[in-house]
């Protein structure tokens, strides 16, 4: 019971495998017995002419193994494309041509049979050309109903894909589009692990300014034209300046006075610290570096003051 359940579950996957879900357990049975049976009997008829071969030709014992041979052979053939008709859903009617065509070619395997080899291939009355075109018009039958069932099996195969397809294609296009709520709630929930300050700048925990010796080493400074100086006191205005980063409210307060005499300073500082330099390097040019860099820090970070003020 376990083997034939078994082989009742194989012979079904084999069928869901290449062809589909069937529509009765009996044309999956039947199908496939005559499909292995027509196998069967075509190898069957092989081993009957080799061993008829052994004997001498043209005696009674080479016919009485030959001439079987023949006709089981002749048999296996239609009997394959009848199990090809039968476990495709094809038609009725083409399944009922399949049929008459055995019918034909197995009356045309009798014939053979019984007018072999007295009334055969140039003997007797030979009856060869008869029983070849009787045998032909059935396999023809059979051959046109096992094509006409590939043909519609694979059209039908062809439609469901279609069908498929396009349901597919249905429900993709019937998908809602997000709402710009939506939207919003996604870039929020994206979002909600990032810190940014105002202005969109990484929070830092530190408050270490970095300035670089050489940032205005090329820049002139116009004593003519006048400052102005933003400043801000309060917690009330250094809110409104950060709002001014983000973007929103901008507000400055600004301040007649200007930096003349800062910018002098700035020059005579700037020329006392070259004259140093060039003192320090002809006497020793190896120590230049670590006199006037202190010096030099002091007069960069003096001049970003300037600046920002």
């Amino acid at each position: 019971m376990a083997a034939e359940q078994a082989a009742d579950g194989y012979l079904f996957d084999i069928y869901r495998r290449y062809i589909g879900e069937p529509d009765d357990r009996t044309d999956v049975y039947v199908g496939f017995g005559l499909f292995l049976g027509g196998i069967g009997l075509a190898i069957v008829g092989l081993v009957l002419f080799v061993w008829g071969s052994t004997f001498e030709a043209r005696t009674a014992d080479y016919f009485a193994w030959v001439g079987p041979a023949y006709g089981v052979a002749m048999g296996s053939l239609p009997v394959t494309m009848l199990g090809i008709v039968v476990l495709l859903p094809s038609e009725r009617r083409m399944l009922y041509t399949s049929i008459a065509g055995v019918a034909i070619t197995i009356g045309a395997i009798v014939g053979f049979l019984v007018v072999y080899p007295q009334d055969w291939n140039g003997y007797g009355a030979d009856y060869t050309v008869q029983v070849i075109a009787v045998y032909a018009v059935g396999l023809a039958g059979i051959a046109a109903s096992t094509g006409a069932a590939l043909i519609a099996h694979y059209l039908d195969m062809a439609q469901q894909a279609e069908v498929v397809t396009t349901d597919a294609d249905t429900d993709e296009d019937d998908d809602p589009e997000l709402s710009d709520a939506e939207i919003q709630r996604d870039i929020d929930d994206a979002m909600e692990g990032v810190e940014l300050s105002w202005g969109g700048v990484e929070q830092t925990e530190h408050k270490r300014l970095n300035f670089s010796s050489n940032d205005l080493d090329d820049v002139e400074i116009d004593t003519d034209a006048g400052t102005t100086t933003t400043r801000s006191s309060g917690v009330d205005q250094q809110v409104a300046g950060l709002k001014g980063l983000k973007g929103g409210e901008t507000k400055q307060t600004t301040s007649s006075s200007t930096v003349d005499d800062q910018t002098a300073k700035l020059r005579e500082l700037r020329e006392q610290q070259r004259a140093e330099e060039q003192a320090t390097a002809e006497d020793d040019g190896g120590a230049v570096e670590t006199v006037t860099k202190p010096v030099g820090t002091l007069f960069d970070r003096f001049r970003n003051l300037v600046k920002r003020n």
